[in-house]
């Protein structure tokens, strides 16, 4: 038995729940994938709160923590200035909202980068302060030693490759990647390296379509998809894209559901409401629970 975390809708309150924890775990889905071939399609989701991550868990096999939490939830140009402090705390709230899917957080821009040391000492407290299953971490050929060092020290990691918006200042922009043979090889590379590194699985994001089944025909890992391939051994969005809340998305996302017209819809209801006078009084809402 352990003890998870269960956000009661009624109060909004987390309150600790003992029960038997059913997570998917790292080696669960690396295994996902054999000879080559994965038969279930490893389905990610973005998740940024304990109420979000409590939506989607039962639906996803992976909750990535993703840095994209600069843009949508703190309005960030980029994901350049999100810090480790503002990952460790989603990470955290996260994996309180969830019970089922494996947690991976993002580690930032600044926090991995220099040594394989400074990957260490920043992944191991990402894990201990949110409890997350593995982080995520950009770069190809260039961070494999970081990952060979992280995973070899009990340290998952799942590899990003292709368009990293973390380089964004050195890609010149979100264009898609491998239009060239030179940037193509490059990108598989990249891949076949994190692979052999011992990355658990591969984001390849905004790559050519030819260049990502090469990819994921080339490694043993599963590789996930973001504007890249349907043939991709799994697909990762972020939420607030696919739920349609920002006005502009990638052009291969597809809008699930139009959220941002129903709050949209539902404030201007009850602006009107309150403006007319005619919004109800606590007597006619409020319902006194039932003495014991």
């Amino acid at each position: 038995m352990s003890t998870t975390f269960q956000l009661d809708t009624a109060t909004s309150r987390a309150n600790p729940t003992p029960a038997p924890m059913k997570r998917l775990t790292i080696p669960a889905i690396r295994q996902r994938k054999k000879d080559g071939v994965t038969e279930e399609p490893v389905v990610m989701l973005t998740a940024y709160t304990a109420r979000q991550a409590q939506l989607l868990d039962a639906h996803c096999d992976l909750l990535l923590v993703g840095d994209s939490l600069g843009q949508v939830i703190y309005g960030l140009p980029s994901s350049v200035p999100v810090t480790l402090d503002m990952m460790a705390a989603h990470g955290a709230a996260v994996v309180r909202g969830s019970y089922h899917a494996a947690v991976v957080v993002d580690m930032p821009f600044g926090s991995y980068e220099a040594s394989p040391e400074q990957a260490f000492t920043n992944a191991s407290r990402l894990l201990k302060d949110t409890g997350c299953a593995a982080v995520k971490l950009e770069g190809g050929e260039a961070m494999a030693q970081t990952v060979t060092f992280l995973s070899q020290r009990g340290i998952p990691v799942m590899g990003h490759i292709g368009l990293t918006p973390q380089a964004v200042n050195v890609l010149g922009g979100y264009n898609a990647r491998g239009r060239s043979e030179a940037e193509a090889a490059k990108i598989v590379g990249d891949a076949r390296a994190l692979a052999d590194a011992g990355a658990f699985a591969i984001v390849i994001e905004g790559v050519v379509e030819p260049i990502a089944i090469e990819i994921t025909r080339a490694v043993a890992c599963p590789t996930i998809g973001i504007g890249a391939s349907a043939q991709c051994d799994g697909q990762v969005l972020v939420t607030e894209d696919m739920l349609g809340m920002f006005e502009r998305v990638p052009r291969f996302v597809k809008i699930y559901e139009n959220i941002a017209g129903v709050i949209s819809g539902a404030a201007a209801q009850y602006a009107e409401e309150v403006r007319a006078r005619t919004f109800p009084g606590i007597e006619q809402t409020y319902q006194p629970r039932s003495p014991k």
